[in-house]
């Protein structure tokens, strides 16, 4: 682990391997770790990239709103810092956010897209009241009370019940949340743009990666993705919930190695 400081914040990363980069985008409220998978099976063939998003992991929290183009920027400058021009920008639910809103800001650093358990809608205005009271909860009493609602849906029922190494894992990712940091990212998230309009000038190969059995971005939103993005790949998961790439690694991998390799 690495840490260096760009716009405002002192950010956590690792930088692994050699050879074409990729950039991977942890969702909330989660961290670099949720990579380690992915890192593992490509490391021998690319230059992989994990970071901590602000007010995630071991980066620090900034106060306000985290906006999904402010996350996009700490990328971009991550990126700069370490010489990295161009990459395959991959996010997964709120780091899917972040990459369509890298994409917007900065398209010619995309090499290639991944777009895994996300959606490209808006909040509705009943989920950015959700979002509100979540903030509320999470300031006054810390992350265990939204760990604890979080942790059904994103993982399947068959995961909950006999994997309880991944259901650990993951418990201990989001507790460790600042949760100043994930109040921050929940404002970042209620506030972002709708994107679906801007699909279409998406012209670089794109993956969209989801769980069949994913409740929080089902996978009609994948579909809807998909039908936006000329010559995008929609690959469905089987078995998986909404952190697909922890619940089905093997699946997952095989999926995004085939992409890269194109």
């Amino acid at each position: 682990m690495a840490k260096t400081r760009v716009n405002d914040i002192e950010i956590a990363y690792e930088d692994v391997g050699c050879g074409p980069a990729i950039v991977l985008i942890h969702g909330y409220p989660f961290n670099r770790s949720l990579w380690a998978d992915q890192v593992t099976a490509l490391a021998d063939r690319y230059r992989v990239l994990t970071l901590d998003l602000r007010g995630h992991g071991e980066t620090e929290a900034s106060v306000g709103t985290s906006t999904m183009k402010l996350m996009a920027q700490d990328v971009s400058a991550l990126m700069d810092e370490l010489r990295i021009d161009r990459a395959v920008v991959g996010g997964l639910s709120m780091g899917g956010y972040v990459a369509l809103a890298f994409y917007q800001l900065f398209p010619h650093r995309v090499e290639k897209l991944l777009l895994a358990d996300t959606r490209a809608q808006a909040d509705t205005k009943e989920a950015k009241v959700t979002r509100a009271e979540q903030v509320e909860q999470i300031l006054a009493e810390g992350m265990a009370g939204i760990v604890n609602a979080m942790l059904p849906k994103l993982l399947s029922p068959e995961t909950v019940s006999k994997r309880p190494d991944i259901v650990k894992r993951l418990r201990e990712m989001m507790m460790h949340t600042n949760p100043a940091g994930a109040a921050a990212a929940l404002r970042g998230m209620a506030e972002r743009e709708d994107q679906t309009e801007r699909l279409s000038q998406v012209n670089v190969p794109t993956l969209i990666v989801v769980g069949k059995e994913d409740p929080i971005t089902p996978v009609a939103d994948s579909e809807k993705m998909h039908d936006g993005i000329a010559g995008s790949q929609l690959v469905v998961i089987e078995n998986a919930s909404h952190v697909s790439n922890i619940e089905q690694p093997e699946q997952f991998n095989r999926a995004l190695q085939e992409f890269l390799s194109r």
